[in-house]
């Protein structure tokens, strides 16, 4: 099991004040959830489990059916035959490839509501979909507090090394430190609704609150292209970048270095230059059914819940790209000592 992205969770059990326990689970094991909701009597289920990088769902339909639509069955299920239903609310994290980006079902302001009809554009979206209206059906058939959270894109440090904002913002680190020469994406052209995961984790958590089981929008209601994501990452770093070119031929050149901003950052002056290309287009991460423009209305999750989000895109990018620069420092000690330094994810 990798558990990178939770080590900092883990707390001895033969301590003292230890209040959270990890539990092996999985999604596609109906006995194993079943035991594990019995054995913790939860109040509050969040389900954030599933296969969730859109481009391998393509390669993998049949796994991310399972795990991310029937998944979400068993545990409905595994609470309605425990006879929990009165006692355990349930949070559903729906995703914004619900929509597919079909312009023609926006509202009238040019935003995806919770009105807004689907239209899902990758084997991800689809069970997405599956598990979006299985927990409304049981919640209606059953009676349970069970509530869908169609989030848009939410990032942070912890985000997966290979979903494009984490893989920018790794490049963007790397390329600063002399550790990567270029950073090679698909469509740069592709616009989303970029916000925290601190912010949206609030978010869920309010949904579980209320009197009555809604299902609720959660975006900031801006849109980013991913051109100028990779701009302000690495201007984060004081490295200006301008994109020329079209399609398949644009490319990102350096354009100029604040030079004591990369000094106080540690950067790798010898190898950042004007004029160097560190971005490029690959058209093997083009997707086959690609989603242009992803924009939330999160009107109804700041009146009714209450939630106003703290973090901007800027802060975001500053967030991530400098966790990232401060963690690839270690792959720059490993190369100054003459170790090789693998390059997994990009």
């Amino acid at each position: 099991f990798n558990t990178d992205r939770i080590d900092h969770l883990y707390q001895d059990q033969h301590e003292k004040d230890v209040h959270f326990k990890l539990h092996y689970g999985d999604l596609t094991d109906s006995t194993n959830l079943i035991r594990i909701i019995q054995e913790t009597q939860p109040d509050e289920i969040y389900n954030l489990g599933a296969m969730s990088h859109v481009m391998v769902s393509f390669d993998s339909p049949e796994y991310v059916a399972n795990v991310d639509g029937i998944g979400t069955l068993r545990i409905l299920e595994a609470v309605r035959i425990l006879g929990m239903e009165k006692k355990t609310r349930i949070y559903q994290a729906s995703t914004s490839e619900l929509y597919g980006g079909m312009p023609e079902n926006k509202n009238a302001q040019g935003f995806y509501d919770e009105n807004s009809p689907f239209y899902p554009r990758s084997p991800y979206g689809v069970a997405k979909i599956y598990g979006f209206w299985i927990t409304k059906n049981y919640r209606e058939a059953y009676n349970m507090f069970a509530c869908n959270g169609i989030l848009f894109n939410h990032e942070s440090p912890l985000r997966g090394e290979t979903f494009v904002t984490r893989k920018i913002t790794r490049a963007t680190a790397k390329i600063g430190l002399g550790l990567q020469s270029c950073l090679y994406l698909g469509n740069l052209s592709a616009q989303r609704d970029w916000g925290h995961a601190k912010d949206y984790i609030e978010a869920m958590w309010l949904i579980l609150q209320q009197d009555k089981p809604e299902d609720f929008v959660i975006a900031t209601g801006v849109t980013t292209t991913v051109r100028d994501f990779v701009r302000m990452s690495f201007a984060e770093l004081g490295i200006d970048i301008e994109f020329s070119g079209k399609d398949e031929n644009e490319k990102g050149v350096i354009i100029n270095i604040d030079e004591e901003r990369a000094l106080a950052l540690g950067l790798n002056a010898e190898t950042l230059k004007p004029g160097q290309t560190v971005v490029r287009v690959d058209s093997k991460y083009f997707r086959p059914t690609e989603v242009d423009l992803l924009l939330g209305d999160p009107t109804k999750s700041k009146t009714q819940l209450g939630w106003q989000p703290k973090y901007d895109l800027p802060a975001l990018v500053k967030d991530m790209v400098l966790s990232d620069l401060h963690l690839m420092k270690k792959d720059e000690h490993l190369k100054s000592g003459g170790f090789k330094t693998l390059n997994y994810f990009e």
